[in-house]
C-alpha cells in the first residue's frame, strides 16, 4: 500500500507537466468563493478525480477542478471545491488536496466556507475572518494527523498558537477597510455534519466562545500548519443560530446568501492575492 508520500509525489508528478507554472499561493473555493474562479486567467484546468489520490467532490456546489493560472498578476494554484467528513471521506483524503498544494510549493493558502453566526451582535450576510478555531471532531479523535507521522511532512506535535497568521488577517482588515467593506474577526467552531444543531447545542458552542459553526475548514487548516503554510480563511454568515430565535433550517436561503456575499468577498480575496 503506498504511503502518504509516495501518493502525493504521484500527485505531482501528474500534475507538474500539465500546470508548468510554479505558485506560492493556493486558494480552496468553498462555498463563499467559488465565483473567484472566474476572476483567475486559467492557463490549466483538471479535474480531481484525473489526479492520482485525489477523490472527487460530491457537493453540487463545489466543482472538483485544480485550477492554475493568475490572479490579480499572482501566480496561484486553486482547488474549485473540497471535501467533508460528512460525505463519508477519510480525514487523509480530506486534506490531500492541501498537502497536495504544499507539495507543489505554495506557501500560503486562503480558505473559505459557509458558516451559521453564533454571535446574535452580527447579522446574516456579515464576511468573518478567522482569528481562531475549536475544533471538535479533533477532540474526539477525528483529526488528519491521528496515525503515525510523517516526518517530512512536519512535526508530530504542530503548534497551533497562531493557526491564522495574524499579518494575513490585519491585511485583510485594511483591504476591507479601503473597500469600505465590514470585516468581523472571530472563532470558526467545526462540528462534524450533515444536520444542523439543535438548540442547546448552539448554546454549548456559544458559550464555548465560538462565533460562528461550520462543517469544513479545520481539518485543512490544521493539516496546513503541520506542513508549515501561512493560513487566512473567511466564513460568510449563511443564517443566525440564535437559541432563543431559532428558525427552521431553509437551505435555499442559506445558498442565496452565500450566493450574494460572494462578490464581496471574491473582491476582498483578489486584493489580499494582489498583495503578496
Amino acid at each position: 500500500m503506498p504511503s502518504i508520500l509516495d501518493k502525493l509525489d504521484a500527485a505531482v508528478e501528474f500534475l507538474r507537466p500539465r500546470v508548468l507554472t510554479q505558485a506560492k499561493v493556493g486558494i480552496v473555493l468553498g462555498t463563499g468563493l467559488g465565483r473567484l474562479a472566474e476572476d483567475v486567467q486559467v492557463s490549466a484546468r483538471v479535474n480531481f478525480d484525473d489526479i492520482p489520490h485525489v477523490a472527487a467532490t460530491g457537493v453540487a456546489s463545489h466543482k472538483g477542478e485544480f485550477l492554475a493560472g493568475k490572479l490579480n498578476g499572482t501566480n496561484v494554484f486553486v482547488l474549485d471545491g473540497r471535501l467533508h467528513g460528512y460525505e463519508g471521506h477519510a480525514m487523509e483524503n480530506i486534506v490531500f488536496p492541501v498537502r497536495l498544494l504544499a507539495r507543489l510549493g505554495v506557501k500560503t493558502v486562503v480558505l473559505s466556507n459557509a458558516a451559521g453566526g453564533l454571535n446574535t451582535r452580527w447579522k446574516v450576510g456579515d464576511i468573518m475572518v478567522l482569528n481562531d478555531h475549536i475544533n471538535l471532531p479533533g477532540m474526539a479523535g477525528i483529526n488528519p494527523l491521528v496515525g503515525p507521522n510523517e516526518d517530512k511532512l512536519g512535526v508530530r506535535f504542530p503548534d497551533m498558537s497562531e493557526p491564522y497568521d495574524r499579518k494575513l488577517v490585519k491585511l485583510a482588515h485594511e483591504i476591507a477597510k479601503a473597500q469600505k467593506l465590514k470585516l468581523r474577526e472571530g472563532v470558526y467552531v467545526q462540528v462534524f455534519g450533515p444536520n444542523l444543531e439543535t438548540r442547546a447545542e448552539y448554546r454549548f458552542l456559544r458559550n464555548m466562545g465560538a462565533d460562528v459553526v461550520g462543517m469544513s475548514t479545520v481539518p485543512e487548516v490544521v493539516a496546513a500548519r503541520h506542513m508549515g503554510l501561512k493560513v487566512v480563511a473567511f466564513s460568510i454568515l449563511t443564517d443566525m443560530c440564535d437559541p432563543d430565535h431559532l428558525e427552521e433550517a431553509n437551505i435555499e436561503k442559506i445558498i442565496a446568501t452565500a450566493n450574494e456575499a460572494e462578490p464581496k468577498l471574491a473582491k476582498l480575496v483578489k486584493a489580499l492575492v494582489g498583495k503578496w
